[in-house]
């Protein structure tokens, strides 16, 4: 199997399942609680947050643990409810539909071909501005323009451990992030709010995360997040991904446009992260693309967000980008982890263009030349 969807998820680590089954043969308390096993759980919390703090220069207090990127995005959008906001037009969804939901009054800020937003056109009314760090369909990395007119909010779950981050050099108020994209469990994220930043639970009920969100503390899964970060920080990944990775990517780029008609990048090779290549092929469809790569060379790619592989619409980010529904449905996302090797590119190749002949050949769609 080659698996090639590391946007939606990466496998665990070996070194987080170690950290986390070692917790579990631990007797942990609840972190709240204020006997031995209590405040021994509380004690590797503090602990974990420094190292999640770590892997993006925040300081610990700034760090609030939360059950994923949807949770943390959610959260800073309800922080401005009642507020106009304006967000990029390819935002994750879990940005976008809260935002619709809070805001007093929503603004999209329009992005070129490349999914690269436009930051002349950033409404400067708007309470809080959310410009993803890098967009999980294209790869593209977005200039962050803060300013002290407006709070800042970056989504940051592809970004995180592809490329360096450093909150203090970004100015950012807000960030948010995932585990399970670096290798570590599902079920946890982080949300850095900047001190003195406005801020106002989405989760009451309860005094966990110093009063900032309810709920008893999964420490398991927070010490496989802090094992996560601990290794991406210990072993530079954004460098490994710069050095081993990106040479790949933009070989099967470039392989892929030499040696299949009709076929063009919705990435962009440069400003983008390293291990993120999104495809079109003119009249085969998306999904037959992928079921095709995965039962006849057990190749797992994506056509997209993750989140929204279900839905038969096409990619906002793409008709954002691009504006043309086929282009949209014929997408294919590649997304590679450090395990990639040059041998899987030719393995993609031995198989890809026969795939797209052979949808091509019994498409509806007239291809345009």
């Amino acid at each position: 199997m080659i698996y090639l969807d590391h946007s939606a998820t990466s496998p665990l680590l070996p070194e987080v399942k170690s950290a986390m089954i070692d917790a579990m043969n631990m007797e942990l308390g609840n972190t709240s609680s204020l006997h031995s096993t209590g405040t021994r759980a509380r004690d590797l919390l503090e602990s974990a947050r420094k190292k999640v703090a770590c892997l993006i220069n925040a300081d610990p207090s700034e760090i609030i643990f939360t059950s994923g990127g949807s949770e943390s995005n959610n959260t800073v959008m309800h922080i401005f409810a009642g507020q106009p906001i304006a967000v990029s037009a390819i935002e994750h969804p879990s940005v976008l539909e809260p935002a619709l939901e809070y805001a007093s009054r929503l603004t999209k800020i329009p992005v070129d071909e490349n999914g690269r937003i436009k930051t002349e056109l950033f409404p400067t009314e708007s309470r809080l501005v959310s410009v993803m760090l890098a967009n999980n369909e294209l790869g593209t990395l977005e200039p962050i323009a803060t300013d002290d007119k407006y709070k800042f909010h970056t989504d940051a779950t592809q970004a995180l451990g592809k490329i360096p981050i450093d909150v203090k050099a970004l100015g950012v108020d807000y960030l948010t992030a995932s585990a399970h994209k670096i290798g570590g469990p599902v079920g946890v994220g982080l949300l850095y709010v900047k001190k003195g930043a406005p801020f106002r639970p989405l989760i009451l009920g309860g005094a966990q995360e110093h009063h900032r969100r309810a709920g008893t503390t999964p420490l398991v899964n927070i010490l496989g997040f802090a094992a996560a970060a601990e290794y991406a920080e210990k072993h530079k990944t954004w460098e490994l991904y710069e050095k081993n990775i990106r040479p790949l990517k933009n070989a099967l780029a470039k392989r892929i446009l030499k040696e299949i008609p009709h076929s063009s990048l919705n990435s962009p090779l440069e400003n983008s992260l390293p291990n993120i290549l999104n495809v079109s092929f003119a009249a085969a469809e998306g999904e037959s693309i992928q079921l095709y790569l995965d039962t006849m060379g057990g190749i797992e790619v994506s056509t997209g967000s993750a989140c929204a592989s279900s839905d038969a619409k096409p990619s906002h980010v793409l008709m954002a980008t691009k504006n043309d529904v086929e282009v949209a449905h014929s997408s294919i996302r590649f997304s590679f982890g450090l395990d990639a090797k040059e041998d899987d590119i030719d393995k993609i190749m031995k198989i890809l263009p026969n795939i797209i002949k052979r949808l091509q050949g019994i498409s509806t769609i007239k291809i345009k030349e």
